[in-house]
């Protein structure tokens, strides 16, 4: 893919592009409009073949479509019976997700690669992503330092490479790569417009969450009880991001019930120290659950990152592998990954080392 992005890129130009080391789609620096001109005078054939190439009709009339007849109940049936049942399925499952934003798809795109582990992601807004729709300040970039750009090689996403970052041309590339990866695979499935109210613990441990509509969770104090549903895991992984409505809900809940002291609130941002330290600090808090992304800075007091993203990607990564390993599965944590185990897929882009920045 590489060869074709740069048979496609103009000779007279390419001296001014930026290439991805991953068949990156270019930026052009400034172009005047004299040479865009020149360009555009000496392509436009070529250019109009390329477009009369690419433009394949669709394969049925537009001028007098009619789409098969269908029973409105058929749609109703379909939609809750696939539903019901993926809520029987995952009423007890191996690893619970809660957040859907850049580390937990992270998480649970690592996890779902061994296809013997079932995986439930459960996001409290209608739309997945977390904050990972947008870079800073509405802008749409998304900033990804090195080496967590071997994470995005692997998902096959095109950016800007830089001596030691990398920029991809929209976060929602990023958001939308791996959520449409993730969600194909069996073995996945995203409960969305679903808040996870609680957390189950026995013994000690905990088990699983307590689950109920988001939209009934944000509506306690107008109606009358509304009892929540439960599902249980063996592994939680809490990937609620940092403080807000619903951010942080898994530390918090910890804290109040005497599971853990306190939960201090990220410190002021420094990115150097934060996306190290939320790496480092990727853990599994209590038995039982585990805490990744913005989250870890909510309950060590670490510095806030701000719009790098890089981070939550690889805490995103370390969290499933400290899932697999808490299920006695081969992991790149305690070294027991090889190659042609159960899981062949599992890539850590960058692992613990002792040259960690001091949070």
């Amino acid at each position: 893919m590489a060869a074709m992005a740069t048979s496609l890129t103009p000779s007279h130009i390419s001296s001014n592009l930026k290439h991805s080391s991953f068949h990156g789609t270019p930026i052009s620096s400034c172009i005047n409009s004299t040479t865009r001109q020149h360009n555009n005078n000496n392509n436009n054939n070529n250019m109009n073949k390329t477009i009369s190439m690419s433009l394949n009709s669709p394969p049925y009339d537009l001028n007098s479509f009619k789409f098969k007849p269908i029973k409105e109940s058929i749609v109703s049936r379909e939609m809750t019976r696939r539903y019901m049942t993926d809520m029987i399925t995952y009423a007890d499952t191996d690893v619970i997700v809660v957040g859907a934003g850049s580390a937990g798809l992270s998480c649970a795109y690592e996890l779902s690669k061994n296809p013997n582990i079932s995986v439930a992601i459960i996001e409290q807004s209608v739309s997945p992503g977390g904050g990972a729709w947008l870079g800073g300040q509405l802008f749409s970039a998304m900033v990804v330092r090195k080496p967590a750009h071997r994470f995005l090689d692997e998902l096959e996403i095109e950016y800007d490479e830089q001596e030691d970052y990398v920029v991809i041309k929209h976060a929602a590339l990023f958001t939308s790569t791996i959520m449409s990866k993730l969600l194909a695979r069996p073995n996945v499935k995203l409960f969305n417009a679903v808040a996870a109210e609680d957390l189950i613990v026995k013994g000690g441990r905990v088990g699983g969450v307590v689950t109920n509509w988001a939209l009934v969770s944000m509506n306690h104090d107008t109606q009358s009880c509304m009892d929540p549903n439960v599902m249980e895991a063996k592994v939680v992984v809490s990937s609620c991001g940092h403080d807000g409505p619903f951010g942080a809900t898994g530390v918090k809940r910890l804290r109040s019930i005497g599971m853990i002291e306190s939960v201090p609130g990220m410190k002021a941002l420094d990115m150097n120290a934060a996306e190290d330290a939320i790496v480092k600090l990727t853990r599994e808090i209590v038995p039982g659950m585990i805490v990744t992304g913005m989250e870890v800075a909510e309950i060590d007091g670490s510095p806030r990152m701000g719009p790098t993203f890089g981070a939550m990607m690889i805490s995103g990564q370390k969290a499933a592998h400290l899932a697999l390993k808490a299920l006695g599965k081969d992991n790149a944590i305690d070294g027991t990954y090889e190659v042609g185990a159960e899981a062949p897929q599992l890539v850590l882009a960058s692992a613990e080392t002792k040259e960690i920045v001091d949070a």
